[in-house]
């Protein structure tokens, strides 16, 4: 089960990779919600090292998305492209 959700949420960003900025928003947000459940998902199915290399490419894919709420939470106004 645990693969299935993986190759699902794999499939998932790519299709929203696809889509046009302004359309990314939502699905992102709900991806970028989904990951670390997946992630302590494959901690607690595989092994720390497994969760630990997903977490690496998940802050590899979403840095961007991660930086704007980093600045979000510091109370900065980080500029949203269009």
């Amino acid at each position: 089960m645990l693969l299935w959700a993986c190759v699902a949420w794999v499939f998932a960003s790519a299709l929203v990779a696809m889509l046009p900025m302004r359309h990314q928003y939502i699905p992102g947000v709900a991806l970028l919600l989904a990951a670390p459940c997946l992630i302590l998902w494959i901690g607690f199915d595989v092994s720390w090292w497994a969760a630990a290399l997903a977490l690496f490419a998940f802050v590899s894919m979403f840095r961007n998305p991660l930086r704007y709420f980093l600045a979000r939470a510091r109370g900065e106004r980080p500029e949203i492209p269009k």
